[in-house]
C-alpha cells in the first residue's frame, strides 16, 4: 500500500499558504480582524485561503446567481460576490439581525453591497420560498449555517442549482469528530451522515477537500 499523499498543516505553514495563495485586501482583512474581536464565536468565519477558493470557484462556474446560507459578518459573501460574473447577484441568508447589519456594513466597505441581497430569517424558510417561486436556477450555493440543518439545506440546494452548478458545504470534518461522532453532538452526527449520503449520491460529482475544517464540492449532474 502506497503512502498517503498529504501534509500536516502547521500554523506556520498555513500562514505561508495564506501569504502566497490568498490576496486578502484591506476590506477583507478588516472584516477578519473585527470578527476576531468577537471572541470564540469568530471561529465561524472562513479563513483567507478558503475565501480565495470561494472566489475562484464562483468565477470558474461563471456564476451569475449564487446563494449563501449563513452569512455571519460577511467575509465569505464578499469573496463570493467578487467572483460573480458581470450582472451577477448573491442572495445572502442570515438568521441574526445584528450579524446581518454588520455584514451589510462590511459589504459597503468592500464595495459589493450593490450585488448582494440579504435575506433575514431562517434559511429553511428562504429556501422553501425560493423553491416555490420557480425562478432562474442558481449557479452556486454555499452552505455554512446550522449543522443539523445541512441535510435539508443540501436537498433544497439540489433543487435550486442548475445542472453543472456547484454546491459547496463547509465544516464537513467538524474538527475530526465525523470519524466517531458523539451521539450527543447533533451537528457532528448530522454532518457524518450527510457525508456518507453525498459520497453515494449519483445525482452529483463530489470532491471533499481538506481545506480549513473540510469542504465538500458537489457538482450537480
Amino acid at each position: 500500500m502506497s503512502e498517503p499523499k498529504f501534509i500536516a498543516l502547521t500554523p506556520k505553514l498555513h500562514d505561508y499558504v495564506v501569504r502566497h495563495g490568498a490576496r486578502e485586501d484591506e476590506a477583507l482583512a478588516a472584516v477578519r480582524e473585527s470578527t476576531a474581536a468577537l471572541g470564540d464565536i469568530a471561529v465561524m468565519q472562513i479563513s483567507p485561503d478558503q475565501g480565495a477558493l470561494m472566489t475562484m470557484l464562483t468565477g470558474l462556474v461563471g456564476a451569475t446567481r449564487a446563494i449563501e446560507l449563513g452569512t455571519f459578518t460577511g467575509y465569505s459573501a464578499i469573496c463570493i460576490a467578487r467572483g460573480l460574473a458581470p450582472g451577477g447577484r448573491l442572495t445572502a441568508c442570515e438568521l441574526d439581525p445584528d450579524r446581518a447589519a454588520t455584514a451589510r456594513r462590511n459589504f459597503e466597505r468592500a464595495g459589493v453591497a450593490a450585488v448582494i441581497d440579504i435575506e433575514l430569517g431562517p434559511a429553511a424558510e428562504t429556501l422553501e420560498r425560493l423553491r416555490g417561486e420557480a425562478g432562474e436556477p442558481f449557479d452556486l450555493a454555499f452552505i455554512d449555517a446550522d449543522k443539523t440543518g445541512y441535510p435539508d439545506y443540501y436537498e433544497s440546494c439540489l433543487d435550486l442549482v442548475r445542472p453543472g452548478g456547484l454546491i459547496v458545504l463547509d465544516n464537513v470534518l467538524r474538527d475530526g469528530t465525523v470519524l466517531d461522532p458523539d451521539p450527543d453532538d447533533a451537528g457532528a452526527v448530522a454532518i457524518a451522515a450527510l457525508n456518507e449520503a453525498i459520497a453515494a449520491d449519483d445525482r452529483v460529482d463530489v470532491a471533499m477537500l481538506a481545506v480549513a475544517d473540510g469542504i465538500t464540492l458537489a457538482r450537480k449532474r
